[in-house]
C-alpha cells in the first residue's frame, strides 16, 4: 500500500482515514450497495425504473484515525470517539 500525507483533511470514504486521513464522515458503503442490488433485482423482474423509490443513505459512518490525531498533536474529546463507528489506532 502507498503511503500518503493526508493529515489534515475530513473526507467522506473510509480508505483515506486507513492510509492516513484525520477523519471521515459520509454514507455507509454496504448498505447502499445492497440497496442499488434491490433495485437491479427489482428492474430485472419487471418494475419500471421510474417507479422505484428515491432513496438517500440510511446511515452515515463517522471514522476517526487516533494515529493521524497524535501526529497532528490533537486531543479528541471522548464524547466525540463514543459516537464514532469505528477508531483507526
Amino acid at each position: 500500500m502507498a503511503s500518503f500525507s493526508f493529515r489534515c483533511a475530513v473526507f467522506a470514504a473510509r480508505n483515506f482515514v486507513a492510509v492516513g486521513g484525520l477523519i471521515s464522515y459520509g454514507p455507509e458503503v454496504i448498505s447502499q450497495s445492497v440497496h442499488a442490488t434491490d433495485c437491479v433485482d427489482r428492474i430485472l423482474k419487471g418494475e419500471k425504473p421510474a417507479d422505484l423509490p428515491v432513496q438517500g443513505p440510511a446511515k452515515y459512518e463517522l471514522i476517526i484515525n487516533l494515529k493521524s490525531a497524535k501526529a497532528l498533536r490533537l486531543d479528541v474529546p471522548p464524547t466525540l470517539l463514543a459516537r464514532t463507528d469505528e477508531v483507526i489506532e
